[in-house]
């Protein structure tokens, strides 16, 4: 399945989730959880990128720190729109 129209539904399912009052907590939980696994996949995949590129070029390792770190803010995106969600009137 494509990557975009999973995240699609994953976002659709989020938002209806959101609007009822008794099921916040499960779009507070999706939101949670996929940006967590968002953010071990990106994590994970640029950690392996940044260990190849750091045998070739070593001084340029604050960049590969930078990458890592914006995969990571992910993760706490995720947990913001979660407080979002459930905190919202």
């Amino acid at each position: 399945m494509n990557t975009k129209a999973l995240l699609t539904i994953a976002l659709a399912a989020m938002l209806t989730m959101a609007q009822a009052p008794t099921d916040k907590y499960l779009g507070a939980g999706l939101a949670v959880g996929l940006a967590g696994l968002g953010a071990g996949v990106g994590v994970g995949l640029a950690g392996a990128a940044a260990m190849s590129a750091l045998v070739e070029k070593p001084q340029e390792r604050i960049w590969y720190l930078i990458f890592l770190a914006l995969a990571e803010a992910i993760a706490i995106y995720g947990l913001l729109v979660s407080f979002l969600i459930l905190f919202s009137g």
